[in-house]
């Protein structure tokens, strides 16, 4: 018996629920970057970015390619950095709306 969509993307969604996974994929929407560069930018173990890049790779949501002694990471497709875009523009929204309610909240005299 088939898997039902909604699973997968359930899956999906659940391989994305990791900052430092979040962190990758905003740093590669720029374009591929070797390991020592996200090193970098992450200031992490390398045994832990390697355990968060293992998991997207085996997701699909990233390549990886070897240069020498060098593993350069990119998106798997243009639509991983759409879909960042869009959290960003999304959360953005939430925010501003929460942001207007706060403010109306303290605007209304105490008591």
């Amino acid at each position: 018996m088939p898997v039902p969509l909604y699973q997968v993307k359930a899956e999906f969604f659940r391989t994305l629920g990791h900052p430092l996974r979040i962190r990758v994929l905003e740093l590669l929407q720029r374009g591929p970057l070797p390991v020592r560069d996200l090193l970098v930018a992450l200031d992490i173990e390398a045994s832990n970015l390697s355990q968060q890049l293992a998991v997207l790779r085996r997701a699909g949501i990233v390549n990886a390619t070897r240069d020498g002694a060098t593993v350069v990471y990119a998106l798997s497709t243009p639509d991983v950095a759409d879909l960042m875009v869009a959290a960003r523009r999304i959360l953005a929204d939430l925010l501003a709306d929460q942001g207007e309610l706060l403010a109306e909240l303290r605007s209304e005299p105490h008591g």
